[in-house]
């Protein structure tokens, strides 16, 4: 591990100050950047903890919520309104990661957290591009049963592993950022970018931009949504695929829908066409793989992970099978 200074910020002002000297990070819970930390892959110069930011989760009039970046990731998936008004949100962090993960990791931290890429933590011998911009990708002709179906390029191939992130996908979220030129948002669809040339930039994140809160608004239908995610063990494992979705129907025909998967991307993939193929749509099995298929018109395999293609399929059709039949 690099040596670095640490500071504790009083408040988001304070943070932003410290925050804008070259090589220098945010901490909040540390459940991802002190790995990283130890792996020698971050070596960042400054360390400012973020912990005492807002942990609040506020409830708006029109039954949105605004949840500070330091909310704990335990107090989001137990709070009353997450539970009942987006309850696929509080089952994908619960399906995250262990009971003392989600106990220190926070919301801004989850957000930024970065790929579990097996090539990407292998500094000693493989490359990648996302590590070291030109290196090259071995995933891409390596072991890639993990890696992305959607989104990729020829300079990098790994999938974003949050759970959380998904089910704010679906849901709209806007993200609240504050930096040194001021305050501003950005939808969480907007937040990370895909890889391009140039993987190792992860999100449009301003240097020393800080997540201040994260605001889910109001969406009724969003009380009948879950979350899936098919991992190779039921316990603390990474996605292979996850989906999150609400539905709303109006008698047998599909009114509106939110969807987006998990593990099959550089960032949570809000699957655009396959809602749009749905609305208006009978509420049948059939449709419901029709509109995943339409999704995965653009998915490009590689030589271990075809099966995502299918497993999005049965994972998308099962999850909203699911939610038709529990429609009042």
């Amino acid at each position: 591990m690099s040596p670095f200074t640490y500071a504790r910020a009083a408040d988001a002002a304070d943070a932003i100050r410290r925050g804008g000297e070259a090589q220098t990070k945010y901490l909040g819970g540390g459940t991802n950047l002190v790995d990283l930390l130890r792996e020698t892959l971050e070596r960042p110069a400054a360390l400012v903890d973020v912990t005492g930011l807002s942990n609040a989760i506020e409830e708006r009039a029109d039954g949105g919520l605004l949840i500070g970046a330091a909310v704990r990731n335990t107090a989001l998936a137990e709070h009353r309104a997450v539970r009942t008004r987006y309850p696929a949100l509080s089952r994908a962090i619960v399906a995250g990661a262990s009971a003392q993960i989600r106990n220190m990791a926070t919301v801004g931290g989850n957000l930024l957290q970065r790929t579990r890429c097996t090539y990407f933590y292998d500094d000693d011998g493989s490359r990648c591009n996302k590590r070291q911009p030109g290196q090259g990708c071995d995933a891409i002709d390596g072991f890639n049963r993990i890696h992305a179906i959607l989104g990729a390029s020829p300079a990098c191939v790994a999938t974003h592993p949050s759970d959380m992130c998904v089910a704010l996908a679906a849901f709209d979220a806007v993200v609240h950022l504050r930096g040194a030129g001021g305050e501003r948002t950005i939808l969480l669809n907007d937040l990370h970018r895909l890889p391009g040339d140039r993987p190792d930039l992860e999100t449009v994140l301003e240097p020393g931009e800080l997540i201040t809160a994260v605001e889910l608004p109001a969406l009724p239908f969003a009380a009948r949504s879950t979350y899936r995610k098919v991992r190779d063990r039921a316990s603390y494992a990474f996605a292979l695929v996850s989906v999150a979705a609400a539905l709303e129907l109006d008698g047998g025909t599909v009114k509106d829908v939110r969807l987006a998967l998990g593990g099959v991307a550089h960032k949570p993939w809000r699957a655009w066409k396959a809602e749009a193929a749905l609305r208006g749509r009978p509420a049948t099995v059939e449709n419901f793989r029709a509109a995943a298929e339409a999704e995965l018109v653009d998915a490009r395999p590689l030589t271990h992970n075809a099966f995502k293609i299918e497993l999005v399929r049965r994972t998308v059709a099962a999850v909203l099978g699911e939610l038709m039949e529990d429609h009042p």
